[in-house]
């Protein structure tokens, strides 16, 4: 890519599996870059291994939200009507604080050349590639 320096957002997607206690997991990234029109996600896609990571919460029912986030990052119509938004305002939607299973940590920014590649770096970071696959 050339033109230089492009800014990006980007959240960390953390299990919570019980919430009163606060305590939480990184198992995925969202990155956004606006001005690309850029939103994808990274984040653990093996059910044995979330259950490794988290053992007291149903993987099966895990992978299937982490689908629907991957479903809105992308656009896809089967997520319902915020899919069908802009990136930006879908990568807001999904960032708003929630008091739920699945939730993402504060925003943070940077600056990069390419999006794409600053997500996988940050998946590394910050969840860890498990040996299996992601």
């Amino acid at each position: 890519m050339s033109g230089g320096a492009t800014a990006y957002d980007f959240a960390v997607l953390r299990v919570v599996p019980h919430v009163h206690l606060g305590e939480f997991h990184a198992v995925g990234v969202m990155v956004h870059a606006r001005t690309m029109e850029f939103l994808d996600m990274r984040a653990l896609s093996d059910a044995n291994e979330l259950a490794r990571r988290l053992p007291d919460v149903d993987a099966v029912l895990l992978l299937r939200y982490l689908q629907t986030y991957r479903d809105v990052c992308a656009g896809r119509a089967v997520a319902g009507p915020v899919a069908l938004a802009p990136p930006s305002e879908r990568f807001h939607w999904l960032t708003a604080p929630r008091s739920d299973v699945i939730q993402t940590s504060p925003v943070h920014g940077g600056l990069c050349e390419d999006p794409a590649v600053v997500l996988e770096e940050l998946f590394a970071m910050y969840v860890g590639v498990p040996h299996a696959s992601a």
